[in-house]
């Protein structure tokens, strides 16, 4: 494939440069996708970029996410206009005792909720502000929780959306037989270093054993004046409408969520079909109750879709930059680079740095797994590396590049779910990010030269 050698970086930087800058995410993206289209055609760069986002709109991929995102944004409305929110809030503040416990117990939910990073981010998110707020806890640290409980677990269990869809790749890889790639996803597990590093520091972070860093520290300063959320959060946060139900209960939090749940399993870990149906359901069991009538829940969900759309934006504007990124050739571009230096021994390392280069720099996470596996797994066998350590690092680098990417669609919206400002979130974050993905990479050099 032709690359633009050094000329591929370039979109990335530009963003990275106007997020610091403006502190705005779709803005960083336009415009970094706007200076990938003129080093690709200079004399047709808005027709390029014109094209390029009717194709981005047009892919079920992306049609996917916007209909799970503002779909569950509509689910979000209508659990908080009925008070259910609110009330399943209150219920932990009796026994939440202090800030440790409240993060503690944010953390502990997105344990729980594994099945897709979406629906943990927003579900864990949503519920959670009003009792972190309490504490004086800042948004930043917050969607930090958040996000780290989403991509860095779903990887871990071999029931969420992350793990089927590897699964499929190692069947098509031959690693595995035909049925039998979630066995194979099962020995890659304990391989998934950054998975496990990046949900165990969570705990260290929210007892203090490891202390706020970077741009944390300065939040958690300012969260103690009472400012919890930070500057120009307003345009990402969802809306958060008044509870217009007078008794409210936590019955009206707990099912919806639950059906949610039960749903996404039902339909094969398919989160669009699970939303749907746990909408269906809140509307008809609301309708009963006397919660809200048809016409208020027809009206709510409109109203929550329309709360998730700036979100919605900047992930589609980061599959812009993505098809700018592939059109440059920025994958093999990187790949060719470290290619001469690998060995038996520093191929899971290299692999592992690299990859999380590209899923840093590229907000593709799965696409990577698609380009990388059919290079990597060869590599290995050819090498007489251990195959499920090298998926492991290259499982673990889509990770570090969800948890990580300024513009990644889990961060985008943990931070739209926590109500925090996305590049203040990102960089808050970076700190434990990198220190999660600096030990992933030591443990992928040690382990190279032990196994």
């Amino acid at each position: 494939m032709e690359t633009f050698g050094l000329w591929s970086l370039l979109p990335t930087l530009v963003v990275v440069l106007l997020a610091l800058f403006t502190k705005r995410t779709f803005e960083s993206l336009l415009g970094g996708s706007l200076v990938g289209f003129l080093i690709l055609a200079p004399n047709k760069f808005y027709s390029g970029f014109i094209d390029t986002l009717l194709s981005v709109l047009q892919d079920a991929t992306i049609a996917w996410i916007v209909l799970v995102c503002g779909l569950f944004g509509s689910l979000v409305h209508l659990l908080t206009v009925s008070g259910g929110t609110k009330a399943f809030s209150d219920y932990l503040l009796r026994y939440v005792r202090g800030r440790k416990s409240a993060l503690l117990i944010t953390w502990a939910m997105g344990l729980l909720i594994f099945i897709d990073d979406y629906l943990n981010a927003l579900t864990v998110g949503t519920s959670m502000k009003k009792v972190t707020d309490k504490f004086k806890v800042p948004r930043e640290m917050l969607a930090y929780i958040v996000d780290s409980t989403a991509a860095p677990i779903c990887v871990l269990i071999p029931l969420s959306t992350w793990a089927i869809y590897v699964a499929g790749l190692l069947e098509s890889e031959g690693v595995a037989l035909a049925g039998e790639g979630t066995m194979a996803y099962l020995k890659a597990i304990p391989f998934i270093l950054y998975g496990w590093i990046a949900a165990i520091m969570v705990p260290f972070v929210a007892t203090g054993i490891v202390p706020p860093l970077g741009a944390m520290k300065k939040a958690e300063e300012r969260a103690k004046t009472g400012m919890l959320v930070p500057a120009d959060s307003e345009a990402i946060a969802m809306e958060v409408p008044e509870v217009k139900h007078k008794n409210p209960k936590m019955l009206h939090f707990v099912l919806p969520i639950l059906v949610l749940i039960a749903a996404t399993i039902f339909f094969e870990i398919d989160a669009l079909k699970g939303i749907v149906f746990a909408l269906l359901f809140t509307v008809v069991y609301f309708a009963i109750g006397k919660v809200s009538s048809l016409v208020d829940a027809m009206e709510g969900i409109f109203s929550g879709f329309k709360s998730m759309l700036y979100a919605l934006a900047i992930v589609v504007m980061s599959f812009v930059l993505k098809e700018v990124n592939d059109s440059l050739g920025l994958t093999t571009y990187i790949v060719d680079a470290v290619s001469p230096i690998l060995s038996k021994e520093l191929l899971p390392v290299v692999a592992f740095v690299s990859l999380a280069l590209v899923t840093f720099s590229t907000g593709s996470f799965w696409g990577v797994y698609a380009i990388s596996l059919p290079i990597i797994v060869p590599l290995a066998q050819s090498m007489g590396v251990d195959i499920f350590l090298a998926i492991g690092a290259v499982i673990s680098a889509g990770a570090f590049g969800s948890h990580a990417c300024f513009y990644g669609d889990a961060t985008v919206l943990s931070a739209s779910a926590t109500g925090c400002n996305n590049v203040a979130h990102a960089i808050t974050q970076l700190p434990y990010t990198l220190l999660s993905g600096f030990l992933s990479a030591l443990g992928y050099l040690l382990l190279g030269y032990l196994l």
